[in-house]
């Protein structure tokens, strides 16, 4: 009898890898809806903007009102303004339902962009999963519920930077970021530091151009912001409150001191020297931008006045280099830390932050501390570095302008 061969049909298409990350990223959205809605989040920094949009309409005083039971004043340039004035025409149900989608949306794409650093890709069940994990890291929770921009200004500076080098306008979208909030500005000195002048003036004409702008439409309020409000950084809010998790509320609250003046800006200093020196030095050792941009965006947060925990979302893109660099175990300990909240854990109702026994003060400030050890640690690894490029030399000199491409030396990085 004739051997017959059975012709077994073709096998549907794999569905299971993306349909497990589809439904782990529906299940923490629709979890995280359902909380805003238990708990009735006010998103309050949402309802600031708003406000700075209706005065842009109607002419009213831009830095002049507070809204909300915190009596929450407006606090970013004019240009901020001009760009909120859409949402004054949008009822604040259908704004904050807006501003969730956004945000998740905006999540997601910060997440490939810190792949993209980290020298990566994000296929689609890769950025599922990981979208609906970062959603529960602090900084970026603390987003979603003020209705904060961090996670867009942070994506049009990391786009930016992380275009290839010559490419049209590079810099432009990181002035535009600096024009809404002043702190990406940072990244314009990294740009002079690192010998790249024409994407640093790129974004300075365009962080001028947003001041211009401002002024045009806003003359009033742009004379107000930008020779008075920039000066008041009590308008932002207490420094010393556990929230702030820059070097100020850190010593602050080391100190007893609600004004801790020099004990504060002289250390800021040093760190803002240090981090900037690290950053250029991360560059020319390595060949590219991964640990520059980390480290200049860290040093930013340490010396900013005020650093709200949820402007800590530059975690993001710093988990995507740690666990792309194979540091499993220092990913895993940033992640626990950025999500354990320890600073909502020790005492913080009235003036209880600047009363906290010693042996509070590191939960109080977890995210500080990991700064300062970040740019430590970096110090640390390019010293090393140097040292072994000397020992390569003859005369132990450093070679003359060469630089290590990024999968050879990245990996030194932080150990």
């Amino acid at each position: 009898m004739p051997n017959r061969t059975v012709t077994s049909p073709p096998a549907p298409p794999a569905r299971l890898p993306l349909l497990l990350p589809l439904s782990l990223l529906t299940v923490s959205l629709c979890s995280f809806a359902a909380l805003c809605i238990l708990l009735r989040a006010p998103m309050a920094d949402l309802l600031v903007y708003r406000a700075e949009g209706e005065a842009v309409v109607h002419g009213g005083d831009l830095y002049g009102f507070t809204v909300t039971e915190w009596r929450l004043p407006a606090t970013y340039p004019p240009f901020a303004a001009v760009l909120f004035a859409p949402a004054a025409w949008i009822p604040v149900p259908a704004l904050k339902g807006l501003f969730l989608a956004g945000n998740a949306l905006l999540l997601a794409w910060l997440i490939a962009l810190s792949a993209r650093l980290a020298g990566r890709t994000a296929p689609l069940p890769l950025l599922c999963a990981a979208t609906a994990l970062a959603l529960w890291l602090e900084p970026v929770f603390q987003t979603l519920l003020f209705g904060q921009v961090n996670l867009a200004i942070t994506g049009l500076v990391l786009w930016d930077l992380t275009r290839p080098p010559g490419a049209r306008a590079r810099g432009l979208a990181l002035g535009i970021a600096a024009g809404v909030k002043l702190t990406p500005a940072i990244f314009i000195a990294y740009l002079f530091l690192t010998a790249r002048r024409k994407e640093a003036a790129t974004a300075t004409a365009s962080f001028a151009g947003t001041a211009l702008l401002g002024a045009l439409l806003l003359p009033a309020a742009t004379v107000d912001f930008w020779t008075r409000r920039l000066f008041e950084t009590g308008r932002v809010g207490k420094a010393w409150i556990v929230d702030n998790q820059s070097l100020q509320g850190l010593v602050a609250r080391a100190t007893d001191s609600a004004a801790p003046g020099l004990a504060w800006m002289l250390p800021a200093a040093t760190v803002a020297v240090t981090g900037l020196f690290l950053a250029a030095r991360a560059r020319r050792v390595h060949g590219s931008d991964r640990w520059g941009i980390l480290l200049t965006a860290f040093t930013a947060l340490l010396v900013c006045p005020i650093s709200w925990s949820h402007h800590w979302v530059w975690c993001v893109p710093l988990l995507a280099v740690l666990r792309a660099e194979g540091r499993t175990l220092l990913a895993a300990t940033a992640a626990l830390l950025f999500t354990a909240r320890t600073m909502w854990l020790v005492p913080h109702q009235g003036d209880l932050d600047l009363h906290l026994p010693w042996w509070q003060q590191a939960c109080a400030a977890p995210y500080p501390l990991l700064g300062l050890a970040l740019l430590a640690g970096a110090a640390l690894a390019l010293r090393r570095r140097s040292g072994s490029l000397a020992d390569r030399r003859p005369g132990g000199a450093l070679p003359g302008g060469s630089q290590l491409s990024a999968s050879s030396s990245s990996a030194s990085m932080i150990r």
